[in-house]
């Protein structure tokens, strides 16, 4: 307190997640991770890439009035999401696969092992493409500030798992009763 002058104002505190500030202190330590991200940021926007191209602050207005960056924690997270639907379809069509070529004969349902098998490998592929448009929609939104658009991938995950626990029950019944 002796080394403040008491005549200028008081600093606002910064929000953040430390410990409270001692009595001297006007601040705030920032959250766990948040000095490491503002550390990069400064790093990154200070110097070019192999290119010689600086990379745009999250305040700069492209020239295609492609809004403006977000934090890049939200787009590795979008990212990140994006990459979970797509390891999803890629298990689809390899479960799809696996029945059809590995799964034995149903006794008395020849085409069993297609019907269950065929459109789990159509479905990966609708979950592949479906993701990405769901990607670049969310990008969008968070480029122009605009609230994030609801996904129908849980909706349309749900019903196609829903229908294929019923194709699969009628055809182990189909195949139980000849």
């Amino acid at each position: 307190m002796a080394d403040r002058d008491l005549d200028s104002p008081p600093t606002p505190a910064r929000l953040g997640c430390g410990p409270k500030p001692a009595p001297d202190h006007m601040s705030v330590a920032p959250c766990r991770g948040q000095r490491f991200f503002e550390m990069i940021s400064t790093a990154i926007r200070s110097r070019p890439n192999q290119w010689g191209c600086e990379v745009a602050d999250s305040g700069d207005q492209p020239a295609a009035d492609d809004g403006t960056e977000p934090d890049p924690r939200f787009t590795f997270a979008n990212e990140r999401t994006f990459l979970a639907w797509s390891r999803t379809a890629l298990a689809l069509v390899v479960a799809g696969l696996g029945v059809v070529q590995l799964l034995p004969p149903f006794p008395g349902v020849p085409w069993g092992r297609h019907v269950l098998g065929v459109p789990l490998i159509v479905f990966g592929a609708v979950v592949a493409v479906t993701a990405y448009r769901e990607w670049t929609k969310s990008q969008w939104a968070m480029r122009h500030g605009q609230p994030l658009p609801r996904s129908v991938m849980p909706t349309v995950m749900t019903g196609i798992i829903a229908a294929m626990a019923l194709v699969s029950a009628v055809v182990v019944l189909v195949s139980a009763l000849r």
